[in-house]
């Protein structure tokens, strides 16, 4: 997986946080990006990196031509999720709204492989995905993920970026908060300052 970079710089931002190589969800609640200084960048900000995001995780070809309507719906989906997963982490129940939208998502494409015939290799099975129904696949896929995440074992491991601005959710390993090294070393140098301060004002 590759890390994610600013739409407009295509300077690389953070690397993938722990466990979004395993769950393509926790990769999409983490394409909004906060970073220090008030900076902000949205990985699905505009049609065109929407498009480019989807086709990079095979999720819609690059010719898709997603529309802002398509932008728009992801987007939704996406803080739905951060919500669930806030909600997890916290160890509160989920907005009812949030949930509702998750399993809309699920429904939106048929689960079922169908039978198909090829020529030249003969039968295999494959779900059918008419151009116009690539946003429900997808979001479907990115919905049935994070279902599959909230009710696995890893569950216990998500939490989110114990580094301040950074909103990115991860699967902790061990005692670690944070979702890269540059938000650690961030994280560690607050607190060393803290301490400084702390010890010159008594």
């Amino acid at each position: 997986m590759r890390a994610m970079s600013d739409p407009l710089t295509a300077e690389p931002v953070l690397p993938p946080a722990p466990g979004a190589e395993d769950y393509l969800a926790i990769d999409f609640v983490n394409s909004a990006i906060a970073l220090p200084g008030g900076h902000f960048i949205d990985l699905l900000g505009t049609p065109a990196t929407t498009n480019q995001w989807l086709t990079e995780r095979g999720l819609a070809p690059a010719d898709a031509g997603v529309q802002e309507m398509c932008a728009t719906q992801l987007r939704s989906l996406r803080e739905h999720l951060r919500a669930l997963f806030a909600a997890r982490v916290a160890g509160l129940p989920p907005l009812p709204a949030a949930l509702s939208a998750v399993n809309d998502a699920l429904t939106k494409a048929p689960t079922a492989a169908l039978l198909q015939w090829d020529d030249t290799n003969g039968p295999y099975r494959a779900a059918p995905c008419p151009t116009n129904e690539i946003l429900d696949r997808a979001l479907a896929t990115l919905a049935a993920n994070a279902a599959d995440l909230l009710t696995a074992p890893d569950a216990d491991r998500l939490t989110s970026c114990g580094s301040t601005p950074c909103n990115r959710y991860l699967l902790r390993h061990g005692r670690r908060h944070w979702c890269s090294t540059r938000c650690g070393d961030r994280a560690r140098a607050a607190r060393a300052y803290a301490r400084r301060s702390h010890t010159t004002t008594n």
